[in-house]
């Protein structure tokens, strides 16, 4: 039996100040991107159970700047020898671009911040990123220490940076994190940055980076949104700081920190590729960035061969992407529904026929094509669930075929019958095989293996046929109001039977002008059924005896 008592709100709203109002609830779309800073190899790295070796450190780190990440944490160089070692192959080996800033992550000790200057040392432009944990249980229950004393440790690290800054050679920016800053008091979370400010003294040309890290998720995200607010309108030097985020994951609201953290005032969203890094992970930067690029918003972030970029991720962390990840997971835009797959269909056909550069097809959020994913592997998913629409859809996108929607109806059941006595998912090329084996240019028990028309001085068309039915060779004829029913009514007297021709259609099947054509015949029996065809042939004539050939077969 679960005990809900043993738990109580353990996070700290901001100071209530009588008739203030958030600014951030009244904004209802993030606008521009914010500057990313990917922590993947070190938040995303620490938390593997096998962490990456240096050439995959490297592989990853490539694939971040072809991405587009212009802030790179690329570890705490002070924790083991590979951290180290990475770092110093950036630098020595000139592997940092220009417009990209590398960021190495240190605690507020004495002999760990010596050590991290002496790995970034020669850095061409390098963030340095110190903390210490501010929130009232880590004051209480490990450090056993005063508020005083937990800042003092946040002072003396910041003087000892700004020492050593001056004596390493480099290019030296600053950040600051209260860590598990979300179970620290405001108010007082603004006090111990303002006296790291003060100490650092940044300038505008010159800026300092504030990160408010949702260390733990300890709240709903509009809670956390009130707390950035608050916080931005409390720093000193505010027009010289970035003030930045970092949300990690824990109660599966990551996102929503951040993009509400975001419109109350956050510049700065320090993220991993797929939501990885410790317990539950940190904010996922596909996730967020896609969610505004969605919007019309550029997020900056190139993910348009997400196939690829899911590939190196699973590879070199020895992670797996889920199949649901939003954007990236392999059935995040799969159908098998049969109304979804009929409302997709339509909604492309639509957008095809009206040259519609607007993305808005049902179902699907963004064009899978933005991010090379195809129509036919990603979007209709064929199995004991799906419906005449996707599987008409997957035969018109991938093969050219456009069979009529009662004819999609009843090839429909054909496929369902098929996957749900396997029990799995068919391919694209296994609908196919269904259509073609029950409909396309069925020739037994009957055939037509000749035929000769002529005109008529009465407008009519007669045909004379010689059928195989069975074993059994037939000649006949009869006239008609054109050639396919004249051969109809042939078939009709010759072999005894009575059908009533319900539909034709024809289309051309190849885009060449060597094109076959495509023709669908439907048939209606005494007995109320219908039988469906399919006819192709370079004659659109043949086509169209071999359609209304095939409906007869399927009788």
């Amino acid at each position: 039996m679960m005990d809900a008592t043993k738990y109580q709100i353990g996070y700290y709203p901001p100071p209530v100040e009588p008739g203030h109002v958030y600014e951030w609830m009244q904004k209802d779309h993030i606008e521009t991107a914010p500057a990313w800073c990917s922590v993947d190899l070190r938040d995303g790295n620490q938390s593997l159970v096998v962490p990456m070796s240096l050439e995959e450190k490297l592989e990853f780190y490539e694939m971040l700047l072809k991405i587009g990440f212009k802030e790179i944490e690329v570890g705490f160089p002070a924790a083991s020898e590979t951290e180290y070692e990475f770092l110093r192959k950036l630098i020595d080996e000139d592997r940092i671009p220009q417009d990209v800033t590398i960021q190495v992550l240190t605690q507020c000790r004495d002999h760990i911040i010596r050590r991290t200057f002496e790995a970034v040392k020669g850095a061409p432009r390098a963030i340095i990123h110190f903390y210490n944990s501010t929130s009232e249980a880590q004051r209480r229950e490990v450090f056993h220490k005063s508020r005083e004393e937990i800042k003092q440790i946040a002072v003396d690290g910041a003087k000892l940076i700004k020492e050593l800054s001056r004596e390493y050679e480099g290019n030296f920016l600053f950040e600051y994190s209260p860590e598990s800053f979300t179970g620290t008091e405001p108010e007082y979370a603004v006090e111990v940055c303002n006296a790291v400010l003060d100490v650092m003294q940044p300038t505008p040309d010159r800026p300092m980076i504030i990160n408010l890290p949702v260390t733990v998720e300890m709240s709903m995200p509009h809670i956390y949104a009130n707390q950035i607010e608050w916080c931005s309108k409390h720093l000193k030097y505010r027009d010289a700081v970035v003030l930045s985020t970092h949300p990690h994951n824990d109660r599966g609201c990551g996102v929503a920190d951040a993009e509400l953290a975001v419109l109350a005032g956050a510049q700065r969203v320090e993220c991993c590729l797929f939501g990885n890094g410790e317990r539950t992970g940190n904010v996922d930067a596909i996730n967020l960035a896609m969610n505004m690029y969605s919007h019309g918003v550029d997020p900056k972030l190139d993910f348009s061969d997400m196939p690829a970029i899911c590939e190196v991720y699973e590879r070199v962390t020895r992670m797996h992407v889920y199949e649901r990840s939003p954007y990236a997971g392999s059935l995040v835009f799969a159908a098998f529904s049969g109304s979804h797959q009929d409302a997709i269909a339509k909604g492309m056909t639509y957008r095809k026929e009206h040259h519609q550069h607007r993305w808005d097809c049902p179902y699907i959020p963004i064009d899978p094509h933005d991010i090379s994913r195809t129509y036919d592997a990603d979007v209709i998913r064929i199995n004991s669930q799906s419906g005449k629409g996707g599987i008409g859809f997957l035969l018109q996108q991938n093969y050219g075929y456009n069979p009529p929607p009662h004819m999609r109806e009843q090839l429909g059941y054909r496929v369902k019958e098929v996957s749900d006595h396997e029990h799995r998912e068919l391919s694209v090329q296994e609908v196919l095989e269904v259509f073609e084996d029950n409909y396309v240019n069925n020739a037994a028990p009957l055939n037509v293996t000749a035929a000769h028309y002529t005109q008529n001085q009465d407008g009519s068309i007669s045909a004379n046929l010689t059928l195989r039915r069975g074993s059994r060779m037939i000649q006949c004829g009869a006239a008609g109001n054109g050639r396919l029913d004249a051969v109809a009514n042939a078939i009709e007297q010759a072999a005894g039977m009575d059908f009533t021709l319900i539909h034709y259609s024809e289309h051309a099947l190849d885009p060449d002008t060597d094109s076959r054509a495509c023709s669908y015949v439907g048939l209606k029996w005494p007995d109320g059924r219908e039988t469906w065809g399919c006819g192709t042939h370079t004659d659109i004539i043949v086509a169209g005896v071999r359609a209304l050939v095939s409906a007869i077969n399927n009788r």
